[in-house]
């Protein structure tokens, strides 16, 4: 079993934090707590108590418990573009119209559902702190079902960790191409962010406070009526480069039917006509290792509909 006894460092540490950054992120502070409350933690023999503080000399023994394992259903008919993978995580190329991970209305034919079909995601442990966190193990950050690109998932809590504390920092690479209506008024956007207050379908960026929204943008090409840019992101809200691109920047993403604009030029409208989907693709994805410590860097090449699309769009201008 195993046991730590209580440094100077350590003394006045709530136990379940002491446990966690003693196994150096290899268990979430949830699961831990998940330990104190079955009684599998002790302190000098005795159970530890939820939010008990150390003290110095003070023997620390734990037991792990079996992790929370998913209860998705692994479905092997849901294609999955793997590119890049060891034992603890795994980087995807997700294409336009699957859903990441099972939810209401989508509770199966999801990228979670045809991970958890592979031999080596067979029951990866689920993240405790998260309430739907059964439904999607390894998932630590999401693309939208119509914005294709790279995604990347844990395999290992340790890596689940990791990866969520870059991700916290805001020190992941993300890159995204996009094509736009007209072209952008903005190349830095930096606004409050958070659920639109009228519509539950929405997000919106004009509101007088909430959590902070950070879009770097550079045009990469210009045509006309639209343009083709590379959207930085410093910080991931659902939806919000849509938001950022519509809202702030008046050069919304072509094809998005909830952010769009109802009336496009003519010639712009035939092209995008049967694109279906906004034009948006997860190019560009850099992170550190959280376990090797190795610098990782993927970029995947555009789809065929958004190739097709910038073809088209070059054609008429």
């Amino acid at each position: 079993m195993p046991q730590f006894v209580v440094d100077a460092d350590q003394a006045g540490t709530r136990v379940d934090k002491a446990i966690t950054e003693w196994l150096a992120g290899a268990a979430s502070r949830a699961a831990v707590q998940r330990w104190i409350e079955e009684q599998r933690v002790a302190i000098d023999g005795r159970p530890a108590r939820a939010k008990e503080a150390l003290k110095l000399g003070q023997t620390v023994t734990f037991e792990a418990s079996r992790p929370l394992t998913s209860t998705a259903e692994a479905d092997a008919r849901v294609a999955v573009d793997v590119v890049f993978e060891d034992e603890y995580l795994l980087v995807v190329n997700k294409p336009a119209g699957l859903v990441v991970h099972p939810a209401r209305g989508h509770r199966e034919g999801t990228l979670v559902n045809g991970l958890l079909a592979r031999s080596c995601f067979a029951a990866p442990s689920a993240d405790e702190r998260d309430p739907d966190g059964a439904l999607r193990p390894g998932i630590v950050h999401r693309i939208d079902k119509d914005t294709s690109g790279l995604l990347v998932v844990a395999k290992s809590d340790q890596s689940r960790e990791g990866l969520k504390r870059q991700f916290a920092e805001h020190s992941i690479e993300r890159v995204y191409w996009a094509a736009t209506v007209g072209c952008p008024k903005l190349t830095r956007i930096e606004t409050f962010y958070g659920r639109h207050p009228t519509n539950r379908l929405k997000f919106t960026s004009r509101l007088g406070a909430g959590r902070r929204a950070i879009t770097n943008v550079e045009v990469v090409e210009r045509m006309e009526g639209a343009s083709v840019v590379l959207c930085r992101l410093e910080t991931g809200r659902t939806h919000q480069i849509r938001v950022h691109m519509s809202e702030q920047a008046d050069a919304p993403l072509l094809g998005d039917r909830l952010y769009g604009k109802s009336t496009l030029p003519a010639r712009v409208q035939t092209v995008v006509g049967d694109l279906g989907r906004q034009a948006l693709h997860a190019q560009v994805l850099g992170f550190v290792h959280p376990v090797t410590g190795e610098t990782l860097r993927f970029e995947a090449p555009l789809p065929e509909d958004l190739l097709g699309l910038h073809a088209r769009l070059r054609s008429i201008g």
